[in-house]
């Protein structure tokens, strides 16, 4: 049985530190609390072999299902597998490569290895004497916070890193969602409607009129349908928004029956099923296989009137909200496109155009397909950034929400 090889001069607290800190930016949620318990855990049971130390640290800092694979690659890397590194050296040199080792790496394992490239690019920082540190003093007073400039950058222009950070905001956002109140009802005693089945029923089993029963209605929860623009123009911001779409897809206790995501370009294809997975990356990688015509044309018409022959019935069936991300630039016929704008709009219970067009203050209803779907949505909002997301879920609570269509069929009527 292989041995254990503990890197830094057998330092194994402090190692179990950097280990957890590489998970969490691998993407576990790793804090202090888990980092504690993990030593504790180690002190306490001991370990004779590798085995041993892999499951007692995977029982402290692994709780889904889709964290395994996560774990299993950074404690690899961190902990010198050697049969990993001889894989990592396969990948580097691929005219070397045997037919078995050419393999795909999946999103996870992507995620650990650049967690312990960034762990290893870091650069040590020396400790000081406590005579020669000195105390550093900022006035905060005049800057803004880091937090506050990430959620007002536009997705089209940030870095790399800042794109991490607003994929990360974007999946705690939660979209609110009101019960809608059903047709049937159900026994309350402080129920509105008087049940007058129940009443008869109880008073010919008491021999007389004791009181009359009451019902109340049901409620149902909604579905939330996404119908995405990925044509080239809107590429930067579908990416954004379909991470935001995975939140909303797996987030627990949300409220929405379901959710359906569909991507269109020059054609509809459904993704739903891709952005069930767990893993973010790899349910946007899987979207990217699935939707072919990826930063292509766009035909908003002939995609909205896919949509409606053959998946309205089916998802829209239950008062579905419909959020429609495209920037309205069409090159279909503009007839054809209010057509079935208009027809979507009666079959959702209500219709949201986000488009990142709105993130210009001049800007002005001046495209055919602009002028012909205006008329016939709900409410139209931007989606430029993390902030406009926010007041999306903001206007979901409010039924009456309009955002900026008012102003907008101002100037399309004058």
């Amino acid at each position: 049985m292989r041995e254990l090889v503990v890197p830094e001069d057998g330092r194994l607290a402090e190692n179990i530190v950097h280990f957890a800190r590489a998970l969490r930016k691998a993407g576990l949620p790793v804090g202090p609390g888990r980092v504690t318990d993990a030593i504790r855990a180690v002190e306490a049971s001991g370990f004779s072999r590798r085995e041993d130390f892999y499951w007692t640290l995977a029982a402290c800092f692994v709780s889904r299902p889709e964290h395994r694979r996560i774990f299993h690659t950074t404690f690899g890397l961190f902990w010198r597998d050697p049969q990993f590194l001889e894989r990592m050296m396969g990948m580097l040199m691929p005219q070397m490569r045997a037919p078995e080792q050419d393999r795909k790496r999946d999103a996870a394992e992507a995620r650990a290895m650049q967690a312990m490239m960034d762990e290893a690019e870091r650069p040590p920082v020396p400790e000081q004497p406590e005579e020669e540190r000195e105390e550093i003093e900022v006035d905060a007073s005049l800057s803004f916070s880091t937090d506050e400039r990430l959620r007002a950058r536009d997705f089209e222009q940030m870095t790399l890193d800042e794109a991490r950070q607003a994929r990360a905001a974007l999946a705690r956002i939660e979209l609110p969602v009101q019960p809608i109140a059903s047709r049937r009802t159900r026994v309350d005693p402080h129920g509105k409607l008087a049940d007058w089945r129940g009443t008869l029923r109880a008073a010919m089993r008491a021999g007389e009129l004791r009181e009359v029963k009451r019902r109340a209605r049901r409620t149902r929860w909604p579905a939330l349908v996404a119908l995405c623009d990925i044509s080239g123009s809107m590429a930067a911001y579908s990416r954004m928004l379909l991470h935001f779409l995975h939140g909303a897809a797996n987030a627990k206790g949300a409220g929405w029956s379901q959710v359906h995501a569909f991507t269109f370009g020059t054609r509809l294809t459904n993704v739903t099923r891709h952005l069930r997975r767990r893993d973010p990356d790899e349910a946007l990688a899987l979207c990217g296989k699935e939707a072919m015509d990826w930063e292509g044309g766009t035909r908003i018409g002939a995609c909205l009137h896919a949509f409606n022959r053959d998946w309205s019935r089916r998802v829209l069936g239950q008062g579905a909200v419909v959020l429609l991300i495209t920037d309205g630039l069409d090159r279909d016929d503009p007839d054809m496109l209010a057509r079935e704008a208009e027809r979507l709009h009666l079959s959702a219970r209500k219709l949201i155009w986000l488009n990142p067009l709105l993130r210009w203050d001049g800007f002005s209803p001046k495209a055919r397909g602009v002028r012909a779907l205006l008329p016939h949505v709900d409410s139209f909002r931007a989606a430029h950034n993390v902030d406009s997301i926010a007041a999306l879920a903001a206007a979901l609570s409010r039924p009456d929400d309009a955002g900026e269509k008012a102003r907008l069929m101002r100037l399309v009527e004058g």
